[in-house]
Parts: C-alpha cells; structure tokens; sequence
C-alpha cells in the first residue's frame, strides 16, 4: 500500500489530510510498539494495527485452544475471527504516537571566562580551610591551567601537559579536605578512593580502571562530565614498592606501572553502574587526557630519609651541625625532593606524571585554635546550630578553645583529634538539654573541660547571671 491510498483511508470522506499529520504514525494495539520500532504493521478492520510478533502470538494462543490455523487459511487469506467485533472497541483505540527526534548530545564545553582565577580558588578555599598558604596557592595554581588546558584543548597547536599533582602532608593536616572543597567550588564531579584496595589485574582486589568507575558513577554516568572531573587518590604511599620481600608485589611496584597509562591519558573501558567487570554489565569507554589526578599520602617514613640526607652535610667542629638538628622540626616534609619520594619506594616513571609536588604544614595550636571557630563550617558552629536547633545559646570561652586545641595536639592526629575531644564533652550537654525547657544558655569553660567542674547553665529569665548549682548536674 503507498502512502497516498494510506492517507485516503485515513480521510474517506476525501479530506486533503494536515501536513502535521505526516509527523505521527501508527503503533501496535497489543505491545504499544511504534511502527518505526517494528518490522511490519498488519492493519485490521475498524483501522487497528498489529505487529507480526504479537498477531503470531495470536495464532499460536488460538492453535492451543483447539483452532486449526492450517485449515481456516487454506485459501492464503487472513481468516475472519467473527468472535470478536473490533468496530465495538473504536473507544479503546490508542491515539497515533508522534514521533520522537533524536537530540543530538551537545558536550559540555568550558568557557574560559567562567574559570576562576587563581586568586579567586585561594580566596575560596580560605572560607573553609585554615592555614596551608602554600599548598592552597599551588593547586588554585594547578586547577587554573589545568581547566585552561580543557577549555583551549590546544593553543598555537602547542599541547599542554596535564597538571597532576602530589600532595605529601601528615595525617590529619587537611589533605581530602582540600580536595572536597576545591571540587565543590568548581562544580566538578569528583571521585575519592584509596590506594590501599587497588591490586594488580587478575588478583583480589579492586582494579586499577575502579578509579575511574567511582568518578563516572560521580557524574551521573555522564561520559563528558566525568571527562573533565577529578579523582582523588588517598593513601598513595601505600603502593610504594615493597622491601626486602621475594614475592611478587601485587599491591605495590605492579599497581603504579599500571597507572602510568592512566595518569597520562587513556582510553579506559570501564563498567557503567558497577564496580568490577562480569558479562552483565554494560561497558563504556572513558578518555582520562582530560581527568585531573590528585594523589596525596602521609607518607610516614619519609622524614627518616629526608633527615639522612641533609644528615650528610653535617661538619664535625664548633661552628658543625648537630645530626640531631631536625629531629624536633615539625615541617620536615617540606623539604622533600623527587629524589627522597624515589627513595621511599615510588618509581620514576610514576612520580614523573605527577609533576606538581608539594607537602602540607604541620598543624600547630594556634591552627587548630583557628580550626575550631574561623571557617565556615567550623566544628563549635556546628554545635552551636545543633543547641539553637533546641533554643538553647551555646558558649565556649577562649580558655575552653585554647584547652581544646592543646589536647589535639598531642594527640598527633591532626584535626581529626578535635571532634573527638568535643564529643567527649558535649555528650552529657547533648543529652540533658532537651529534658529542661528551662535552659536558655551554655557556656563551656576550661574547668569543664579538664574535668574540674561543670559548664555554666544561664537560666531563662534570669538575665546574664549564670546558676552555678545548675552546673554540677550536668
């Protein structure tokens, strides 16, 4: 049948049909299928379509009831199933579907006046992260001409290298921190893993493409967004090449060479919505020439090889240095060099990929002091909003904030010590509030803290005086 006698049924009555009407078709009544997603469409009385699949399903119902399909089509028509009246199921009959256009998937392409500007990313990253000058300059640095280098792809046919960094700092000093924050300003999909999983391909463990698979679940399975995103690798030490071992290093030496490749830029197949590879999984191809890579590790045994290299320009005499000189230095690390890392057990072709190195500060007590109040997201704001929260004020006395920050620093954990400390003693806060409605105000003082006594409980109504015998309670 040709498209005019089609359009002719259509309009009996010998309307000229609308152009619009060219822009929807037919569907089967059965399966809702649309022509175009079917080989053929049988038309029967009353203007119903059915597609082939679902009439020989049709046939093959009535053969199992009993009907001899051979015998009703030994004249090679069609026969008439008089059992059912289709012209009395016009009021089930579907509507025409309009057909829909492929959109064409646009990449999202980034416009270089909408990067930040270096002094921009550090002033941003000061809202939420205290200290850490130098490291904050570095990677707003890095990520600038990193995302440059995406926007351009090529200037003056001169390829830029990517800006892959090494970020070496002791536990607790802000290393994840950085990178969370930096990700959120930017409005970049980011994925964080640790090294310590990662094995070579073929043994237990997750594999090295697992990396990229947590970045491109990151972005929604969105292969252009996930292309220009950035993967946070903790733990980097943790691969180093192992010592004096005659097993094979499956989780070391074998781990870095296979990231070579990745870090450069690759052609990775990596599972869509899965974290390992099987045969029921979909596979999608993702190019890492544009992923920013970001490792950073404690490194713990670094600061012995660095002290026995500077150890070695040591002089002997009145005016020599002592090879004690470093042992109390807190900022050793920043005195690191490729050599040292080469050193610790990371091999050349790996460090050589990571051309941005750099080390985090110790934090000190004035930093942690900072820590606890200046940022955005400070840990005493956090609690102050969980008691408001309650309509209850709370209260840390400079006393209390600097006692706080002494006990985390000897902790020599980081900043990871001052939440531990502050649930310590806010637990019985936190559980004795909510039973007094009467408690308008909490004041945390330093002998509540080393333990001496209790915090100063303000009652409502009774103005800025606080009740001491309120406190002992709690």
């Amino acid at each position: 049948m040709s498209d005019k006698d089609e359009l002719k049924e259509l309009h009996p009555e010998g309307e000229e049909p609308d152009e619009k009407e060219e822009q929807f078709e037919s569907f089967c009544y059965i399966c809702r299928r649309p022509e175009s997603k079917v080989e053929k469409l049988i038309r029967l009385q009353g203007n119903f379509c059915i597609c082939s699949d679902c009439m020989q399903k049709t046939f093959d119902g009535m053969q199992n009831a009993g009907f001899n399909i051979n015998d009703m089509m030994k004249d090679g028509h069609m026969p008439n199933i008089s059992m059912i009246n289709l012209s009395d199921m016009n009021f089930m009959q579907p509507k025409r579907q309009k057909l829909k256009r492929k959109k064409e998937a646009k990449k999202p392409a980034f416009d270089l006046k909408k990067i930040p500007a270096p002094h921009v990313i550090k002033a941003r990253l000061d809202e939420y992260v205290v200290g850490q000058e130098y490291a904050k300059k570095v990677m707003s640095v890095a990520v600038y001409n990193h995302y440059k280098r995406v926007a351009t792809d090529h200037m003056d046919d001169i390829d830029i290298e990517k800006s892959n960094m090494l970020m070496i700092g002791p536990t607790g000093c802000g290393k994840t921190y950085l990178v969370q924050t930096l990700a959120r300003l930017l409005d970049v999909p980011l994925a964080i893993t640790d090294a310590t999983s990662l094995t070579e391909a073929g043994y237990i463990g997750d594999d090295i493409e697992s990396v990229v698979s947590k970045l491109l679940t990151a972005a929604g399975n969105d292969v252009d967004r996930a292309e220009t995103g950035i993967i946070f690798i903790d733990e980097i030490d943790k691969i180093a090449k192992k010592k004096n071992t005659n097993q094979r290093d499956v989780s070391g030496e074998s781990v870095q060479q296979g990231m070579l490749k990745l870090l450069e830029g690759a052609e990775i197949e990596v599972p869509v919505g899965a974290s390992s590879k099987n045969a029921m999984v979909p596979m999608t191809t993702v190019n890492t020439r544009n992923i920013l890579f970001i490792c950073g590790g404690a490194f713990p045994e670094l600061e012995d090889i660095i002290k026995e290299r500077l150890n070695k320009q040591a002089s002997i005499g009145f005016m020599g240095d002592l090879k004690d000189k470093y042992d109390k230095e807190e900022n050793l690390l920043q005195k690191v060099t490729v050599e040292d890392v080469k050193k610790f057990g990371m091999i050349p072709e790996f460090v050589g990929r990571l051309p941005i190195l750099f080390s985090l500060e110790a934090l000190t007590e004035d930093m942690l002091v900072r820590i606890l109040t200046e940022p955005k997201n400070a840990i005493l704001k956090q609690y102050e909003k969980l008691l408001a929260l309650d309509e209850v004020k709370l209260d840390f006395t400079e006393e209390a904030i600097r006692c706080v920050a002494k006990k985390a620093k000897e902790k020599k954990i980081g900043a990871r010590a001052l939440r531990a400390i502050i649930e310590e003693f806010m637990l019985d806060i936190m559980y004795e509030i909510p039973k007094d409605a009467e408690i308008g105000q909490v004041t945390i003082t330093e002998d509540y803290i080393e333990k001496k006594g209790g915090p100063l409980i303000t009652m409502r109504g009774t103005g800025e005086v606080p009740v001491s015998e309120r406190s002992v309670a709690i």
